[in-house]
C-alpha cells in the first residue's frame, strides 16, 4: 500500500512531558518532509497545534477536520492548507477516515483513544484495510499495550486483530511500520454464534 495521506488523532491539551510536545512537532515535520498529508482534527491548540504547525512549517499539506460547535468556539486553525467545517463527531471522524491511508495516535486523552478505537473496530470488522500505530513517546501507551494483550489473553480480541495496531518510539519508525503493514483477513468472530 502506498501511503499518500496520514491522520494524526491526538490531544486538544499538550501533556505534562515536554516530549510531548517535541514527539508532536517531530511527527508533523517528517510527515511533510516524507511528501504525505497530514489530515487530523482541525484544531489549534495543544498537540493539535503543534503537529499540525509543524508539518506546515516544513511545507506539508494539512487538512483539518472540525466539527461546527469546536470551530464556533474559536478553536479552528486558520493557518491550514484546507479546514473542512463538518456537522458534528461521528461526520468529522468519517471524514477523517475517507481521506487518510493510515492513522496515528499520539498522546492524548478520551477523544485520542475514542477516534482510535473506532477507526480500529472498523479495521477488525473490514469496513477499511488501512494501517494504525501508536506513537509511543515515552512508553506513553506501555499500560494501554498490556491491556490489549489482557483482552487477546481473555478471548475477547484475535491475535490477528491486536496486531493490526503497530507501536513506534520514533516518527520514522512507526511511518516505515505504517508503510510497510501488510492488512490479513481475519474474522471478527472467535467462535461461531450456536444455530
Amino acid at each position: 500500500m502506498t501511503l499518500r495521506s496520514v491522520c494524526v488523532f491526538c490531544g486538544a491539551n499538550p501533556g505534562n512531558d515536554p516530549s510531548y510536545k517535541e514527539t508532536a512537532e517531530a511527527l508533523g515535520r517528517r510527515i511533510a518532509e516524507r511528501g504525505l498529508t497530514l489530515v487530523y482534527g482541525g484544531g489549534k491548540v495543544g498537540l493539535m497545534g503543534l503537529v499540525a504547525d509543524a508539518a506546515m512549517a516544513a511545507g506539508g499539506e494539512v487538512i483539518g477536520i472540525i466539527p461546527r460547535s469546536l470551530q464556533d468556539a474559536e478553536i479552528g486553525h486558520t493557518g491550514l492548507t484546507r479546514l473542512e467545517v463538518v456537522d458534528g463527531m461521528h461526520a468529522r471522524k468519517a471524514r477523517m477516515a475517507e481521506l487518510s491511508d493510515a492513522f496515528i495516535a499520539l498522546p492524548g486523552g478520551l477523544g485520542t483513544l475514542e477516534e482510535l478505537f473506532e477507526v480500529w473496530t472498523w479495521g477488525q470488522l473490514g469496513y477499511h484495510a488501512k494501517p494504525m500505530g501508536l506513537m509511543d513517546v515515552g512508553s506513553f501507551y506501555d499500560k494501554l499495550a498490556g491491556f490489549l494483550d489482557h483482552l487477546v489473553g481473555e478471548g475477547f480480541v484475535r491475535q490477528p486483530h491486536r496486531d493490526m495496531l503497530q507501536r513506534g518510539a520514533t516518527p520514522d519508525e512507526l511511518l516505515d511500520r505504517l508503510a510497510s503493514w501488510k492488512p490479513t483477513v481475519t474474522p471478527k468472530w472467535v467462535e461461531k454464534a450456536p444455530k
